[in-house]
């Protein structure tokens, strides 16, 4: 005995919007891994010359931003990016694991061992800026990614989107430490950056960037899509 049919949702847009949407977000990657490189060289050298793990947490994370966004580059560029969807997801999400990884034990040994981060008007700049340029790329990616139904681009928006939180985390972090002098500050930014990694490398591995059209069954549909992501209904 047969169980009940599954009738899968319409494969999404017509080719020749898939062309146009599978180019946009080639254009955006390209714009944040090149957006991503600048910052990662810029956030490193000044986290290192101010001793902050915060501050190069966030350096360390633009790099995986790129090895993200690079990622679906490497998917696109393909004449069936379908098929190279779950690699690039597990690429994203094990970026994201290696980051957090590295933040925890950076960040415990600083707690321990009372580490002080100098003050950075370098790093204060650069958070100020990736809040500003983050989130239009993340939303641009983001609508793109769902309407193509590309989960793979909706990780990687996401990925994009975190750099904004991290931007204002790390804002708060190195105020705080240059204006006060609590040390533990700038470690406490960085555990924050590192939890939130790990929450996107886990959605990222499951492959939960987003219920997008074209990738959802009718059952999908029936249960409900409770995504963030799913908020973007205005798309044209």
């Amino acid at each position: 005995m047969t169980g009940p049919l599954i009738r899968i949702s319409p494969a999404g847009p017509a080719p020749q919007r898939r062309s146009v949407l599978s180019r946009r977000i080639r254009l955006l990657v390209a714009a944040t891994i090149t957006y991503n490189v600048i910052e990662a060289i810029v956030a490193i050298t000044a986290g290192t010359v101010a001793s902050s793990t915060a501050l190069i947490g966030f350096g360390l994370d633009s790099v995986i931003e790129v090895s993200s966004a690079t990622a679906v580059a490497w998917q696109f560029a393909g004449r069936d990016p379908e098929r190279r969807e779950k690699t690039a997801l597990r690429i994203i999400a094990i970026s994201f694991f290696a980051l957090a990884a590295y933040i925890t034990v950076a960040s415990v040994r600083d707690l321990i061992g009372g580490a002080e981060a100098e003050h950075s008007p370098v790093g204060l700049i650069l958070a100020a800026l990736s809040l500003v340029i983050m989130p239009g790329l993340s939303y641009a990616q983001r609508r793109a990614g769902r309407e193509l139904g590309s989960r793979s681009a909706v990780a990687d928006s996401r990925q994009t989107l975190l750099c904004t939180y991290l931007s204002a985390v790390l804002l708060v972090g190195l105020a705080v430490n240059s204006l006060f002098g609590w040390f533990w500050a700038d470690p406490l930014a960085a555990l924050v950056i590192a939890a939130v990694a790990v929450k996107e490398g886990r959605d990222a591995w499951r492959g939960d960037a987003c219920c997008a059209p074209g990738l959802t069954t009718t059952a999908d549909a029936a249960a409900g899509c409770t995504d963030s992501c799913c908020a973007d209904t205005d798309i044209h």
